[in-house]
């Protein structure tokens, strides 16, 4: 074991023996050593409820990233071709986890899990298409949404008809809130390529855009035409091939990711048009920060100023002081 590489002794160390591949159980105890020892996980040891949701989320976002063939079966070239063994070196050596933006960061956590918990209303753990469609202010068309249910993007592991579970929607929110990562893109051009034969054309196209269009009449917004939408998709992403977009034409242009707001998320496709200032501002500000971490961090100070504002009204010191520890 000595005479290989560090990503080969991971592996070999956390597979099951006869196994060429590693699954989401296999990092379970990784998991709970981490949970047991770090010194920024302490506060969770009196929750072990969050503590097994804090593991599951680490988990899914290990495999989002880094099983890009979506099996659930993650083999050693994935690995190798992966920043994970570089970041678990890292989380051993830091001890605020938070500084550990990938897979790792509690704050992360936080923001998915509330992002679920309030959307699931009856609190089954399960998400139907109601439910999905309230994310984010209803800023979701219903066509994407039905794709979604559709499972053309991902097989749902929740084995009940109608319902995604708590790591599919791991896997939607990665995907929602940052449209720049490879694997968001071909999680959303599966959803487009409504036929599956691999590339768009502008009937798929046009057919997300049509609600979009319905949706900015409705809320009394200028509508732009489908055709200088077409125009200026085609201008992003200069397709190598006339009137078709292929995986591989989104994946070279840096611009793709407003592509699939366009089509489908209103609120986002708005703040594209508007081009707010603001965020033009952060993006330059710190180009290493990701739009998820950006999105994360967000979201964890609106949420925990929430969580503050609810324990001072209730006036009660000691709720005040648990929300600190573990805001849940």
């Amino acid at each position: 074991m000595l005479t290989v590489d560090m990503a080969t002794q991971v592996f070999e160390i956390l597979k099951q023996p006869n196994r060429r591949y590693l699954t989401k159980a296999d990092f379970k105890p990784v998991l709970e050593e981490l949970l047991a020892t770090h010194p920024g996980l302490e506060f969770l040891q009196g929750t072990p409820e969050f503590q097994e949701k804090y593991a599951e989320t680490v988990i899914y976002r290990i495999f989002y990233y880094i099983n890009r063939s979506g099996n659930g079966r993650l083999t050693l070239r994935e690995l190798k071709r992966s920043n994970l063994i570089f970041v678990m070196q890292q989380v051993d050596e830091e001890e605020e986890i938070n500084k550990i933006l990938r897979y790792f960061s509690y704050e992360h956590f936080y923001v998915i899990y509330c992002k679920f918990w309030e959307l699931d209303t009856d609190h089954d753990y399960l998400l139907d298409r109601e439910n999905l469609i309230r994310y984010g202010n209803h800023c979701l068309t219903y066509r994407i949404v039905d794709r979604i249910f559709s499972q053309a993007p991902k097989k749902f592991s929740s084995n009940v008809e109608g319902k995604m579970s708590y790591e599919d929607f791991v896997y939607f929110i990665l995907a929602e809130e940052d449209k720049s990562s490879e694997p968001s893109l071909e999680y959303w051009f599966k959803c487009i390529d409504l036929d599956g034969n691999g590339v768009l054309t502008s009937s798929e196209l046009q057919y997300f855009y049509e609600e979009q269009l319905h949706r900015m009449s409705c809320m009394s917004q200028e509508p732009v035409l489908f055709e200088d939408i077409l125009c200026q998709i085609v201008d992003m992403i200069s397709p190598e091939r006339e009137g078709y977009i292929t995986l591989h034409d989104l994946k070279r242009s840096k611009l793709s990711g407003n592509i699939f707001n366009i089509l489908f998320n209103l609120n986002k496709f708005m703040a594209f048009e508007s081009r707010d200032p603001f965020l033009i501002h952060q993006e330059r500000e710190d180009p290493t920060l990701t739009e998820w971490d950006r999105f994360a961090h967000r979201e964890y100070v609106r949420l925990s100023m929430e969580e503050d504002s609810e324990a001072a009204s209730n006036g009660n010191v000691e709720s005040w002081e648990e929300s600190l520890e573990a805001p849940f």
